[in-house]
């Protein structure tokens, strides 16, 4: 329930009582009342909780937004969804923008459970990301380090593959640093490549049981192969996930998506801002976006620093390094990516 009356004190504030449900108040205030501290922080009106009831003062618009702010947190909450700092943040970055998305139902896309922790989308881009996944054969993400890409797209594939939609998960990766000469590096072919494909076993560890994946891998259902591995091969009922797509050439980037097989569905994720290619080569996913962005079932899904759900300083160090001169570097890919709003900053 909302009461809005006129401050008397200033005929152009007003403020506005918000009823909380009781059982609902520690969950929207957060640990420590870290969730009202960020709200405070993102909004310019002013927050006052006494009770059960969150009393907000300021200019008319100041104090709409806050209403609907905050309610869109108390069905969050009330829809057991855990409510943190970010998820605050990132609540009112889609509240301020024109999408007129509701928080609540992106935080309930539920992708896949394990031991008590689930994965699900927390920005309104990442949860598009994800419906292009189901929707499109072949989708593109792109955007900067920490925006989710491929552990959605791996949660996507695991969830595929418990689901019986697929028979089978391939991941790769180029290995670029070693010039994909894997034959010259000392070792056995599992030590060579292990550094590169390390991060694909650590998403995979969040989403199975060890044991589990150790069969898989085992068996074939599951496979983590360089890029280099997969030329010649044609893929059938597979999830296939190529990741750090932008140090493919363009050359590389059309061997591998004509390993699509029927019934498979594949996911290139990639920051076209991180080009580790050697000697200035172009980068097969920048290529990708200028040649195949017209073609039915084939979807490409821009992520922002808005987007990026690891510590906050994350997305701000992006943004900065945007501003000189990485988004010059972005290729067409990201210029056509919409710019995301900001949400207004407490002014105390």
């Amino acid at each position: 329930m909302t009461l809005r009356e006129t401050d008397a004190a200033s005929s152009s504030q007003v403020r506005s009582g918000i009823d909380v449900p009781p059982d609902l108040v520690m969950g929207l205030l957060g640990s420590a009342d870290g969730n009202l501290r960020e709200l405070e922080r993102l909004l310019a009106a002013d927050l006052h909780v006494r009770g059960n009831v969150v009393t907000v003062t300021g200019q008319p618009a100041d104090v709409a937004l806050a209403e609907r702010v905050v309610t869109e947190l108390i069905a969050v909450v009330a829809g057991g969804q855990p409510l943190t700092p970010d998820a605050v943040r990132h609540s009112v970055t889609m509240l301020v923008g024109a999408d007129n998305e509701s928080p609540a139902e992106v935080f309930s896309l539920d992708i896949l459970s394990r031991r008590g922790k689930t994965i699900r989308p927390k920005t309104l881009n990442q949860k598009r990301y994800v419906d292009a996944i189901d929707a499109h054969t072949i989708v593109f993400g792109i955007g900067p380090a920490g925006t989710g890409k491929t552990y959605l797209a791996m949660a996507k594939a695991v969830n595929a593959l418990q689901n019986k939609e697929v028979t089978r998960i391939i991941l790769t990766r180029p290995a670029v640093e070693a010039g994909e000469r894997l034959g010259f590096l000392p070792g056995t072919l599992s030590e060579k490549i292990d550094p590169y494909l390390r991060p694909l076993y650590d998403a995979l560890h969040d989403m199975m049981d060890p044991e589990l994946i150790g069969k898989l891998m085992a068996s074939g259902v599951i496979e983590v192969a360089p890029l280099a591995y997969m030329r010649g091969r044609t893929l059938n009922d597979a999830f296939i996930i190529l990741d750090e797509a932008q140090n493919t050439t363009a050359e590389q980037m059309k061997m591998f998506l004509t390993r699509l097989g029927f019934g498979s569905k594949i996911v290139v994720t990639g920051d076209v801002t991180q080009v580790d290619l050697p000697g200035g080569a172009r980068s097969g996913l920048r290529a990708a976006a200028e040649v195949l962005g017209d073609i039915d079932d084939i979807h490409f899904a821009e992520l922002s620093s808005a987007d990026v759900v690891r510590h906050r300083l994350v997305s701000e160090i992006v943004d900065a390094y945007e501003k000189h001169g990485g988004a010059a570097e972005a290729g067409p890919a990201l210029e056509r990516a919409p710019r995301r709003a900001t949400a207004h900053r407490a002014r105390r």
